[in-house]
């Protein structure tokens, strides 16, 4: 069933955001994170195949989204924009690193954790997930993280899509750029996203064996950066750079992820774990937004390249539209998504560069 409602929800979702006013001010990817979440607790979907399908659809987003990554063009954004990610990095690994020590003794997989916590801080909720596999988290671990951070980060989405433009406008300066510009979907076209998908398909395949060679298994480390390094190298490529149609199928398979991924978020989960998680995945949030404002401020980074650049980080590309939009931050889009792209290329590295740092620091196991 899960199979089944990952794959018609988000289709579902697109068309009521265009025929439903209340839909569209929420946005398909709020809409499918909410009936997973729905789903999750009303029936008792099966965690193994649910995690499947997360695994599968992050395999082919990744490269799907990064294929029309341009790292010429990321060098040329202004320097707020980038020093505003750098910023989001910066804050998101130090939060989880020192909150992360301070958690040591209440969680036996609390470095997996921090790593975890990185990945979803700097790409969004497929690092996360990705970075919880390669280090082999255990299955619960996996399910109250991600019932956390799905109820803390649908606070905080509640936050940017409503007041967090009118509040750091108290002390930040707006983006002088930003305009309405109206921001409209691109349609699902299978022809068109063929070249893509079957570059995806084929990245896929070939980190897969050469995960099989060196490890004679399916490491999820070796075959994620695998993916995310062949895919980079392939966005080289003007050609590649040019099939946008891949993009409307990352964000669709996106969309399925947050199905299934909020099918995970059980409120039973997320009471079980007695507030330790609940509480790690909340200071680890809340410090790296207020330092990443922090160093905007002292920097001197507008409100709009605030914003962004945190929803970029710290939700992942498909979150970047709706924010954009219900604060009129068209005009800064494309770099926000990417931003996104960039987050979404480096989380996994960051994260467990800082778990396995703190496994080393503190002998962890």
């Amino acid at each position: 069933m899960i199979v089944v409602l990952a794959l018609v929800v988000p289709a579902i979702a697109m068309w009521l955001e265009s025929r439903v006013k209340a839909a569209r001010a929420l946005g398909p990817v709020v809409l499918c994170y909410a009936f997973g979440i729905a789903l999750g607790n009303v029936l008792h979907v099966d965690g193994p195949l649910t995690m499947h399908v997360c695994e599968g659809t992050v395999a082919l987003a990744i490269p799907l989204l990064l294929f029309t990554s341009d790292l010429a063009r990321f060098r040329k954004l202004a320097p707020s924009m980038t020093l505003a990610f750098i910023a989001a990095c910066v804050a998101a690994m130090v939060a989880a690193a020192l909150i992360g020590y301070g958690f040591r003794h209440t969680h036996d997989d609390w470095w997996k954790i921090a790593g975890m916590l990185v990945g979803v801080y700097i790409g969004g909720s497929a690092n996360m997930n990705a970075i919880g596999l390669a280090l082999d988290a255990k299955h619960e671990t996996f399910v109250l993280v991600n019932a956390a951070d799905a109820f803390i980060g649908a606070l905080y989405l509640l936050f940017l899509l409503t007041v967090a433009r009118r509040m750091l406008l108290w002390f930040m300066k707006p983006n002088a750029s930003v305009a309405t510009v109206q921001v409209q979907a691109e349609k699902i076209d299978l022809f068109g996203a063929a070249p893509a998908l079957g570059l995806s398909l084929l990245l896929v395949s070939a980190s897969a064996a050469v995960s099989f060679a060196f490890t004679q298994k399916l490491d999820a480390t070796v075959l994620l950066v695998c993916l995310t390094t062949f895919a980079l190298a392939a966005s080289a490529q003007p050609s590649v750079r040019s099939w946008v149609g891949g993009r409307v199928i990352a964000y669709y398979l996106l969309l399925s992820f947050c199905v299934a991924i909020g099918s995970l978020a059980r409120v039973d989960a997320l009471l079980s774990a007695s507030g330790t998680v609940l509480a790690f995945v909340s200071a680890v949030m809340l410090g790296s937004i207020v330092l990443h404002v922090a160093l905007c401020a002292l920097f001197r980074i507008d409100a709009d390249t605030t914003i962004l650049s945190s929803t970029a980080t710290i939700f992942g590309p498909a979150f970047v539209l709706p924010v954009a939009r219900a604060n009129d931050q068209g005009a800064l889009l494309g770099p926000a998504l990417t931003l996104a792209v960039m987050g979404l290329a480096i989380g996994t590295y960051c994260g467990l560069a800082v778990a396995h740092t703190l496994r080393l620091l503190t002998g962890a196991l």
